[in-house]
């Protein structure tokens, strides 16, 4: 996009005030300033500044030194006119993702309610931990920023919250005592191939990579169109890990996913600058699928629980005792939420004692 010669710091939406940076790293940030002028970031935490040059079409990046958790702090941009970033934690940052049953609310869908609900969602407020949500994008072109703002836990803001993903943070919250940021990225019945890039996904002939706007014939299964929409703004965000609850638009092909998954973890910790980023996944529940459907979804769950040895750093978290029969969409989000908590507290954060796979 063209710049004015007098633009001033602009940051893309998951860097504003609220936010959770991932705690005892060097820290991204980035944004855009007028061209070629120089940007001087400063972290109340330490008083330190830090200096990027914008280049001729204005975008800047740079590394933050972050102290252990704590908060609330501000961040300051400065290009000649400032911008203060307030209300700033420094904590643990989990991107989570994947398709309708990480994107379920606490509210529930429609006849599809989450178990103990409204009592979770009546005992929620907790300033500690941050949500954001990323708005459905689905585009041929990658985007440069996304739709959404952090929010403090609070009974209104966690009522709309993917369930699975609050269970799991406020485990981990409770267990470490420390700020949790939780970013979802989700789109209900997208496939694994709509969340990477064509260049990883030539490996593999039969996706059908669109070349033009007009090719999209899925806004969730088409390959690349969810990554370009709502994961590409993110590239380089620095974080802990992710939690992956994704499959059943997949489950037709178990040997394919088998070889699309560990391609999509290698790629999405390289966009993460992280070789070993943790990514913790769920299997697929049990429910009364029908015909060739639920013998397709008995061999995909096979396929998930093959691919932790196959696949390094990640784990899974199974779902026999936590299905419904009518429905896809289980009500017992406060078991698949915890039992990923429960591998990120035993494998990442080297917790002991608990029972995790």
């Amino acid at each position: 996009a063209c710049l004015s010669t007098h633009a001033e710091v602009k940051l893309p939406a998951i860097f504003s005030d609220g936010m959770v940076m991932q705690q005892q790293t060097n820290a991204n940030l980035w944004g855009t300033a007028t061209p070629y002028k120089k940007v001087t970031v400063t972290t109340s935490w330490n008083g330190k500044q830090y200096a990027a040059t914008a280049d001729k079409n204005g975008a800047w990046k740079l590394t933050v030194a972050t102290p252990e958790a704590g908060g609330p702090y501000t961040v300051t941009f400065d290009d000649g006119t400032q911008k203060t970033l307030n209300n700033i934690l420094i904590g643990e940052l989990w991107l989570c993702s994947g398709q309708s049953n990480m994107e379920m609310p606490m509210k529930g869908f429609k006849n599809q309610p989450v178990e103990n609900a409204n009592m979770d969602i009546l005992h929620s407020k907790n300033p500690q931990i941050r949500l954001f949500t990323v708005k459905r994008t689905s585009t041929f072109t990658p985007q440069n920023d996304v739709i959404g703002s952090w929010k403090e836990a609070t009974p209104v803001s966690v009522r709309d919250f993917s369930a699975t993903a609050y269970y799991f943070g406020r485990l981990v919250n409770e267990i470490l005592d420390v700020p949790v940021g939780l970013i979802v990225a989700a789109w209900g019945g997208s496939a694994c191939e709509a969340w990477m890039t064509a260049d990883w996904l030539k490996a593999f002939p039969d996706a059908k990579i669109p070349r033009s706007e007009t090719d999209i014939k899925s806004k969730n299964r088409t390959p690349t169109v969810l990554y370009n929409g709502m994961l590409h703004p993110l590239i380089g965000l620095t974080m802990k890990g992710v939690i992956w609850y994704q499959g059943e638009s997949n489950s037709a092909d178990p040997a394919l996913y088998k070889k699309l998954f560990p391609a999509m973890v290698a790629q999405w910790r390289e966009f993460f600058h992280n070789p070993a980023m943790p990514v913790y996944y769920v299997q697929i529940t049990p429910w009364q699928a029908e015909g060739k459907d639920r013998l397709d979804r008995a061999w995909f769950r096979q396929c998930q629980l093959e691919l932790m040895s196959a696949v390094p750093n990640v784990g899974m978290v199974t779902t026999g005792d936590a299905g419904s029969e009518n429905f896809i969409h289980s009500p017992y989000k406060i078991k698949v939420g915890e039992r990923l908590a429960y591998w990120a507290l035993a494998k990442t954060y080297h917790r002991k004692g608990i029972q995790y796979s």
